[in-house]
């Protein structure tokens, strides 16, 4: 009894290495069965998940010799793997036996906070502290309690209370090691932290945290200055939180544990730059991190994948050249490579190398069969391809491990829970605080999804716009200047553009390009082309808007003070051949031998003037609905968007202007494009044939049979809509909005209004390459030529950065020193990173007599002819223009 009273005292003061350690060995030699809930709870606690469940299947089989306080042991490992009611079960038997049993109440007040049941939790603990009032733990829980309670001042009194037991558990004949004592008094100085923050007390928080700075070493004081920062976005202080890890970055500015906490912070706001910029800063320090490794790789994930892979690959290669010694135990090297090779496995789900993926996968099981991680990762992939029933057997596996994490994913495959008190706890597990803040808005939209799908569309509607309220906050959308830049593509893609500009383009009709309004059932249509022997379905694409990021980019690089689509007006014949071309290439990469490759990207309807200027007979297919439908679709969907992409999809008046902006473009393009081929999402529910028969005979391939099993084609669906393609044509989504007509005042006020943009400047240039062409000029040493070409420009766009700096060199070449100084002075003031314009500049500083002006702006290391000009503009040409080769 002296061995497991000793083995208890380990588990609560968290001394979870040590109490396995001796569990072990004394299992090993006693066989005892009180010894084996202790063992497992060591187990679970260690992130040991496949030991404990063994062994507490081990225990379980011996159930009816433990005594009571070994029950209460049991219990506490099925907390410890989330499986609370077998935990309660347990405790509430042996209270029935022993109603003062201390450990007992409080461990089943622990389950029912965990089940957001406060006041039971709080009655439970204080039976449990008046029975043992001097139990730290039980302290600690009750005052836990009483902060989310809002009792203040009581929490306040019992964590005196808890503060002075420690002192005087310290000051007694079994004084507590030193390492026991200094973790109650970090568990108690945290909720003392935790309290001040709760009750708004912040003055006395900062106040304290400098009184450690002074005293505490640096890694101990950015510790609690981190847990601080969390603390204020428990309570939506994101801004708060991130003014304090950055005011402390600027006296640790080289400290790790900083740099990846801001690096979540930049993340969960969607600044993706930042936080790998973080991430990478914290590797330059401790680069044999496996873990920064894995973030890393993960951050750049969804728009840097060679990036991503490279960070997953090195820290595979850190974690499997690990060997086991005094830092590193042998789970913790099995975790390490679990966790390594499972974001590389993600990885290449990504890049659609399924079979490599799964065997990974299959790999990590195989050694932790347990791994949460691994499970979704396999399970959201069979999604993607179609394997319902294989996804749904692993995340019931990850319900058993998780309950939450695993019926979110099931509700996301359309796998309901059955009972209500499921949904329940899932709506308190919703309102647990986190990093996200207060609320878990991911949690709160599968609970829409499931009410709806209990026909309860009062509590689904709730949710969703719990969900949606607490998404905006990390979220940067701007109706206004959507509206704005809907307006400037409708000037610039003007008839007169085509009429002037007709012989750009080339003539391919392999692109075809499948669009509308996110949840208008672009997705669907794609899945019934895709049957078809000719058409490869490629997905959401990025490459219309890679060319016009290219396009910006150029700008940018040239200093016109323009971007896209007013810049459209300046691509040659040459050129947009070039792009064009590169777009098939990419294309013809997903499938060389196809007739027609479909880019389903919906919000391309806002890119058909590009798409036509590149592709004159291309073919569109533009997909509507019920815009009633597609906004209720669009609200109750989490695209866990960061910034400004889906951002209107969060508010119904929001989505209303979408919708009438979207419908204005599209009477714009249509009016320009008569052979945009519209297609009703009602009229493929009601007359599938009839429909798939219009799409082939629009897009010019023969009719097949085979398009009509869209469901049963195997091919990786990615989008939102990635369960409802594998089914048959059903007909409850149509006219959905009728559940909701109470809640859509503020989405009909956002579609009837009236559209206004601002007024829009905007000039357009009579014909393109100004710039292009007098480069070559320049080049070829025709001086006057390329003068008039760039004067060209300028006339029409006086502030042009390249035009002005030519034009410069012009003057400096025909001697002109003083006017051609001033002109390059002005272009560098625009786009200071050109180096060579600051070489130039230099020189004709030199030649001018300024040597101090030169010396700041020249190189030392590099020696130049005062008169031999370094190439200006190096990259003008038709070869390397943004988005295209040389032709």
């Amino acid at each position: 009894m002296r061995n497991l009273s000793t083995l208890r005292k380990l588990a609560q003061h968290k001394e979870y290495t040590t109490l396995r350690e001796l569990a072990l060995s004394s299992w090993q030699s006693q066989q005892q069965p009180a010894l084996l809930p202790l063992l497992a709870l060591a187990y679970a606690h260690l992130k040991q998940i496949s030991q404990a469940h063994a062994t507490v299947q081990q225990a379980a089989s011996h159930y009816c010799e433990l005594d009571v306080d070994a029950r209460v042991d049991m219990a506490a490992v099925f907390i410890a793997l989330f499986h609370i009611d077998a935990a309660q079960n347990i405790l509430h038997a042996v209270l029935q036996r022993k109603p003062h049993h201390s450990l007992a109440l409080a461990r089943l007040g622990y389950c029912h906070r965990l089940c957001g049941e406060l006041d039971m939790a709080q009655n439970l603990f204080e039976q449990a502290a008046s029975s043992e009032p001097e139990s730290l733990p039980i302290l600690s829980n009750l005052v836990q309690v009483e902060i989310l309670q809002g009792q203040y001042d009581q929490a306040q009194t019992t964590l005196n209370q808890g503060l002075g037991q420690l002192q005087t558990q310290q000051g007694s004949e079994a004084a507590l090691t030193e390492q026991t004592y200094q973790q109650h008094w970090q568990s108690l100085t945290d909720l003392q932290l935790q309290l001040w923050v709760a009750s708004e007390q912040f003055s006395q928080a900062e106040t304290w945290l400098q009184q450690q700075q002074a005293t505490l070493e640096e890694q101990t004081f950015v510790d609690w200055l981190i847990r601080y920062a969390r603390l204020q976005t428990e309570r939506n202080g994101h801004a708060e939180a991130e003014a304090v890890l950055k005011l402390a970055m600027k006296e640790y500015p080289h400290n790790t544990s900083l740099c990846v906490q801001l690096s979540e912070l930049a993340l969960l706001q969607g600044h993706v730059l930042p936080a790998i910029t973080l991430l990478r800063k914290a590797l330059q320090k401790d680069k044999d991190n496996i873990s920064l490794w894995v973030q890393l790789s993960n951050a750049c994930l969804h728009r840097f994948d060679q990036q991503a892979r490279k960070a997953a690959e090195k820290a595979v290669e850190l974690a499997e050249s690990l060997k086991e010694d005094e830092q590193n135990s042998a789970a913790q090297i099995n975790l390490s490579q679990a966790q390594a090779q499972n974001v590389l496995a993600l990885i290449e789900s990504q890049e659609q190398q399924f079979d490599a993926a799964e065997q990974r996968y299959q790999r990590i099981l195989a050694k932790h069969e347990f791994f949460v991680p691994a499970l979704q990762g396999l399970g959201q992939q069979h999604m993607q391809r179609g394997n319902i029933d294989a996804a749904l057997a692993l995340f019931e596996q990850v319900k058993r491990l998780d309950p939450i994490k695993g019926h979110s994913a099931l509700i996301n495959a359309r796998h309901f829970p059955e009972n209500v008190e499921t949904l329940q706890n899932m709506a308190k597990a919703a309102e647990m605080p986190s990093l996200e803040g207060p609320v878990r808005s991911g949690i709160l939209f599968q609970l829409a999804a499931a009410w709806e799908k209990r026909k309860d569309y009062t509590q689904a509607f709730q949710f969703a716009e719990q969900a949606n309220n607490a998404s905006k906050q990390f979220l940067h959308y701007d109706a206004p200047a959507h509206r704005n830049y809907c307006a400037r593509l409708r000037m610039s893609f003007c008839q007169a553009l085509y009429q002037h500009r007709g012989d750009c383009g080339v003539e391919s009709t392999l692109p075809v390009f499948v669009l509308g309004m996110p949840r208008s059932g672009t997705t669907l249509v794609e899945q019934i082309l895709a049957g078809h022997d000719d058409i490869f379905a490629a997905g959401e694409l990025g490459v219309i808007p890679q060319v016009i990021q290219g396009l910006n980019r150029w700008e940018r690089h040239v200093g016109s003070g323009r971007h896209y689509p007013d810049c459209i007006d300046d691509l040659t014949v040459e050129i947009t051949a070039g792009i064009a071309n590169n777009v098939l290439k990419e294309l013809q990469t997903y499938a060389p031998e196809a007739k027609h490759i479909i880019d389903k990207m919906p919000h391309n309807f806002e890119n058909i003037g590009l798409i036509k200027f590149l592709f004159p007979k291309a073919k569109i297919i533009s997909v509507r609905r019920d815009p009633r439908d597609i906004a209720l679709s669009n609200y109750f969907t989490d695209y866990q968007a960061k910034h400004g992409g889906m951002g209107f999809a969060y508010e119904l008046e929001d989505i209303g202007q979408q919708l009438a902006d979207h419908n204005l473009l599209m009477h714009h393009w249509q009016q320009l494009f008569p052979d945009i081929l519209e297609v009703h999402y009602e009229a493929v529910v009601e007359d599938l044939e009839g429909t798939a028969r219009k799409m082939l005979d629009y897009i010019g391939v023969a009719w097949q049979q085979q398009v009509l099993a869209f469901n049963e084609l195997d091919r990786p669906v990615k989008t939102a809509s990635v369960w409802q393609v594998r089914q048959p044509i059903y007909n409850s989504s149509k006219a959905k909005w009728r559940h909701y007509e109470a809640y859509l005042p503020s989405l009909l006020a956002g579609t009837n209004a009236k559209i206004c943009a601002d007024d829009i400047d905007m000039f357009t240039l009579p014909e393109p390459g100004f710039l292009t062409a007098g480069v070559a000029l320049y080049r070829e040493g025709d001086l006057d030529g390329a003068e008039l070409s760039f004067k060209k420009m300028l006339h029409h766009n006086p502030e042009h950065a390249a035009c002005n700096y030519m034009v410069g060199l012009v003057y400096l070449s025909k001697g002109y020193l003083e006017d051609g100084i001033k002109l390059l002075e002005k272009a560098l003031a625009k786009v200071p990173w050109h180096k060579e314009w600051r070489e130039n500049l230099g020189k004709a500083y030199g030649l001018a007599g300024e040597p101090e002006l030169a010396a700041k702006l020249q190189r030392p290391a590099q020696q130049h002819d005062e008169t031999d000009w370094q190439d200006p503009l190096h990259n003008i040409t038709a070869g390397s223009y943004p988005g295209m080769g040389a032709h």
